[in-house]
Formats: structure tokens, sequence, C-alpha cells
């Protein structure tokens, strides 16, 4: 109702009567309404207990990924890098200094034993062995002269003696028909003179003997002389010349002809002309790691892989095994340093190549696994899943959980808590119990268990970040489905 006041407008409301009958309806909906309200709320807190219940008992428990122990056949491998190498090759060097006339080869040329592969410029040695020869054969003519003489002295020797008999004869003949007064004295004398000279050339022919076989002596040493100085000056003129040491191919080339070559000295290599391999026999020379080589041997089998020729694998065994260390930085033998290093080292490891190509060419980049040990049927696990623990941390406790069963506990010595044991984490009543294990042999993913576990054993695999901190007995929740991270899965 609107009354008007003056020159304000006053609004009224008159409620409408109300029957007592409407009044009793009211008060029981109200009373409904707050029982349901009641209801809810009770329903919403005891929803609430359950929920942080859960909460709480889940706040210990760890999310794990898993994977069972299994016979597997491993192999494992070593690998190194290097490149591929003729088992025989040879550097032919400048033997004497000189300029190339000519070469008689070009590279990549096969070439048979014995075949000239360069010559020299050999004036100069040419003719200081045709004056040898010469002097040479002078002195072989000065030795026959000398023979000869000497032979005519000892004829002249034995004719001397021949007639110093006779003389002396003669003489002794004089000497009774002297006294007989047969002959006169001079008759006497001449005998006795003729006697007497007869001795004298018996001691000059001697003395011819000598003398001529002193000629002869000398004149076997000037050829004695001239034969030494004739190998030396051909050898020189030998060396002007180069020939194939063996049934090969010219691998490298650098020089050309009209380029002068010197000889190597003590702290200078010498001039090198080419590079003669023998391609029959290819080997791929590699570097392995020294914490490798101890379980390289000869005679493993190795699988050789060759940049050049990708998607392609070469069978072959290894042949030759380093004793000395190469540092990997500078690639100097550890022998032919005087102070010792702390740097990485490799050590040289040949492989033979078993039916290699024909088109191989020495140099190209390679890499050979060698596999230094199989197993058949052994119980292997992942290696991302072995961890290390130190000893008083698995003997912690895990907390709301209780101590950790004395069981699951390996057994270390007194003091030594702090020793770091190698084991794995296996799932027993959802929890994970650590287990120490004796590993073997390691392939690509999976490693050899020879103590520990039992086949079909569930261990732990991952995430790493988990392995890293999860503590022995912990509560843990499987969950194969989730993804990996990157990170998690690389150690």
């Amino acid at each position: 109702m609107t009354i008007a006041s003056g020159n304000f407008l006053r609004v009224q409301t008159v409620s409408p009567p109300v029957h007592p009958g409407d009044e009793v309806k009211h008060r029981g909906e109200m009373k409904t309404w707050k029982k349901a309200a009641l209801g809810l709320g009770a329903g919403l807190l005891l929803a609430a207990i359950v929920a942080f219940t859960v909460y709480q008992s889940r706040k210990n428990v760890v999310t794990v990924q898993t994977g069972r122990a299994q016979l597997e056949n491993l192999a494992a491998v070593v690998s190194g890098s290097g490149e591929i190498k003729p088992k025989t090759y040879v550097n032919v060097s400048a033997n004497a200094f000189g300029k190339i006339t000519k070469l008689f080869v070009r590279e990549g040329d096969r070439v048979k034993k014995g075949q000239l592969l360069a010559q020299l410029e050999n004036v100069q040695s040419s003719a200081d062995v045709a004056a040898t020869r010469a002097s040479l054969e002078a002195a072989r003519t000065d030795a026959v002269a000398a023979a000869a003489a000497l032979t005519t002295a000892q004829a002249n020797l034995a004719r001397a003696k021949a007639d110093d008999d006779r003389a002396k004869l003669d003489w002794v003949r004089a000497q009774g028909l002297y006294k007989g007064a047969l002959i006169a004295k001079a008759d006497y004398d001449a005998k006795k003179a003729a006697w007497e000279a007869a001795e004298a050339g018996i001691a000059q022919s001697q003395a011819q003997i000598a003398q001529s076989r002193a000629q002869l002596e000398s004149a076997q040493g000037r050829i004695t002389q001239n034969q030494a100085n004739l190998r030396r000056v051909t050898d020189v003129l030998d060396k002007t010349y180069y020939f194939a040491p063996f049934n090969g191919l010219v691998t490298n080339l650098p020089v050309r002809e009209g380029e002068t070559v010197v000889i190597g000295i003590q702290n200078s290599p010498g001039s090198t002309l080419m590079t003669i391999a023998d391609m029959s026999i290819i080997t791929a020379e590699v570097k392995v790691d020294e914490t490798d080589i101890v379980n390289v041997q000869l005679g493993q089998p190795a699988e050789v892989t060759i940049d050049a020729i990708p998607n392609k694998s070469f069978k072959g065994k290894v042949t030759e095994i380093g004793n000395n260390a190469v540092v990997r930085s500078t690639g100097v033998s550890t022998s032919q340093q005087s102070i010792a290093s702390e740097e990485a080292k490799d050590f040289k490891v040949v492989v033979t190549l078993q039916n290699p190509p024909e088109n191989l060419r020495p140099g190209l980049s390679t890499t050979a696994k060698v596999t230094t040990a199989t197993r058949q049927n052994a119980l292997a696990i992942p290696i991302q899943a072995l961890t290390v623990r130190r000893a008083s941390e698995l003997r912690e406790s895990i907390p709301g959980k209780g101590s950790v069963q004395a069981a699951s506990l390996p057994p270390v010595a007194n003091g030594d808590d702090k020793k770091e044991i190698q084991g794995v984490f296996v799932i027993r009543n959802r929890r994970a119990v650590f287990v120490p294990v004796d590993t073997g042999i390691s392939g690509t993913t999976d490693i050899e268990v020879l103590k520990g576990l039992q086949k079909g054993d569930e261990i732990v695999t991952g995430s790493y970040k988990v392995l890293r901190t999860l503590r022995n007995g912990a509560s843990v929740r499987i969950d194969n489905s989730a993804p990996k991270k990157l990170d998690e899965e690389s150690s």
C-alpha cells in the first residue's frame, strides 16, 4: 500500500495472513534440510580422513621400475679405433745424396720383387767404379808378373844348386889330383874358385826368390785393396738404383723426377722416395684403453668395420698386442718418455682381417670390436641395476618401518662400515631389499651374475635417480609403464 505524506512517498508492505498449518509445514522442511547438511558434512569429513590416511600410508613409498634376472647368452666386447694397415710395408728411403733422374712407377702401381723403381744421378759413382776396376786389373797383372818372377827365381835357384854340386865335385877331385902332383896349381885354384862362385850363385838365387815373393805379396795386397775399393764404390753406385723388396703396391710416392734427395743422419730422417705395401695381408691397427687391454689375448675373434665401407663388417683375429703403452694425447710410447705421465694411455692391438676386399687402402679409419669372453645361458641382469652402498647405509633403519632384517644385510667385518658393497635391490614383500652380488663378464647392456641372485628374481632397474637414493628395506610401488627420462637412463 502506498501512502502520500507531504512531499514524501512512503511504501508500506502488508503481509498476508498466515495459517497455522503452513507454519508447521515450514518447520518440517527446515529440519530435513539440516539433516541433509549434517550428513553431507560427515561424508566429506570421512572422505578427508580416508584421503589423509592413504596419503600418509603412501608418503614413504618409492615408485620404481623393475626387471627380472634371466638366462642369456653374453659376449664381452672390447672396442678400439684406428686405421687400416698392411701387415708388411716398407718406406723406400734415400741411401745416397743425389738428383732423381728417373721414376719407373707411379702411385697405385703394383710391382714385383726386384723391379726397378727409381734411379738417382750416378755419373761420379760410375766413374769411381770404372777407375777402381782398372786399378784392380793392373794389380792382378802385377801379381801375375810377380808370380812369374818368383817361378824364374826358383828355377835359377835349382840351377845354381846343380852348378854348385858339380863345382864342388870338381874341386874335391882337383884336391886329390893336386896332392898327387897330377895337376898344376893353377888348375886347382880354378876349380876352387868355380865352386865358390857356385855357392855365391845359390845365395843370389835365394835373394831373387825372396824379392819375387815380396813383389807377389805386394801385388796380392793391392788386389785385395782394390777389391775392397771396388765393393765400396759399387755399393755407392748400387744405392743410386732402387728395387722393389717384395711384391706389393706403391701406396705413397711423395717425390718427382728432378728433385734432390738426401740420406738420413742421426737427428734427421732421410728423404722417403715411396712406400711399398704387401696388400695380401691386411690388418686393422687400433688403440685399446689401458683398462681393457688385460682382457685382450692373441687369437680372439674380432669384428672390424671400416668408415669407407658402411653397413658392412669383416671378420678377423687378434694377431699382435703391444707391450708398451702409448700416451693418448701425444701418441708417444711411454718407453720413450723420460718422466712418468698420468695421462690416459692406450695399447696397440693388431687385428688381421679374413678375406679383406681388394679396394682397401692403407690409412682408412676403422673400428674393431674384440670378443674377449662369451657365456652361454648365463644368469644376467641389466647393467644399470647394479649399485653400491656402504655397510653403514645398509644398517640404517627405515623411518616408520622398523629396522631392516639382519638376514638381508651382507656380512662385513667390524669397523668396516665404510666399505662399498656392490649389489642390486630385489623386490621382496613390496620392499626393496639390497642383495650383494658377484658379477662376471659384461655384455652390451647386461652383466653376468655369478652369485647372489636366482633366475626370475625381480630387481629394481630404475630410475637412475631412484637407484642412487633408494634405501635398503624401503617400501616400493612398481610402475613399469612410466617413461624414463634421458637423464635418469644415463649413468
